[in-house]
C-alpha cells in the first residue's frame, strides 16, 4: 500500500499542533484529516476512514481518553491503531492510554520522525 492512499485523522484542539502534524504527515504524502475533538473526530471518522488516529488527551467536551475507548468500543474501527500524543509523560497516562486501548504514547512535541515512525510501526507492517 502506498503513502498516498493512506488517511491518517489528527485530533488535537491545539490548531499550531493541528498543523505541524498535517505538514509532516503530508509532506510524507499521507492524506490527512483534522479533527478539533472528540465529537468532531467522531464525526469523520465514519467518512474518512482512517488507517491509523493521532489522539491528544487533554482536549474540552471529550478527552482523548473517552474518544479512544469510543473508537476501540466501535464495531467498525475497533482495530485503527489509536495513538495519544500529550504533554504529560507521566506512568499514570501512558497506563490510562493503554487500558482504554491506545497502540503507543507519544509526547508533545514530537518530531516529524515520531509521527512517521509511528505510522509505520503501525500501518505499514499491516499492508
Amino acid at each position: 500500500m502506498n503513502s498516498g492512499s493512506l488517511k491518517i485523522m489528527v485530533i488535537d484542539d491545539s490548531s499550531t499542533i493541528r498543523r505541524t502534524a498535517e505538514l509532516f504527515l503530508s509532506a510524507a504524502g499521507y492524506k490527512v484529516i483534522l479533527a478539533e475533538d472528540g465529537f468532531d473526530a467522531l464525526a469523520k471518522i465514519t467518512d474518512h476512514h482512517p488507517a491509523l488516529i493521532f489522539c491528544d488527551i487533554l482536549m474540552p467536551r471529550l478527552d482523548g481518553y473517552q474518544t479512544c475507548a469510543l473508537i476501540k468500543k466501535s464495531g467498525k474501527f475497533h482495530s485503527t491503531p489509536v495513538i495519544m500524543l500529550s504533554s504529560k509523560d507521566g506512568l499514570f497516562d501512558r497506563a490510562r492510554g493503554a487500558m482504554v486501548g491506545a497502540e503507543r504514547y507519544l509526547t508533545k512535541p514530537f518530531t516529524r520522525d515520531d509521527l512517521l515512525r509511528a505510522v509505520m510501526d503501525h500501518v505499514i507492517p499491516a499492508a
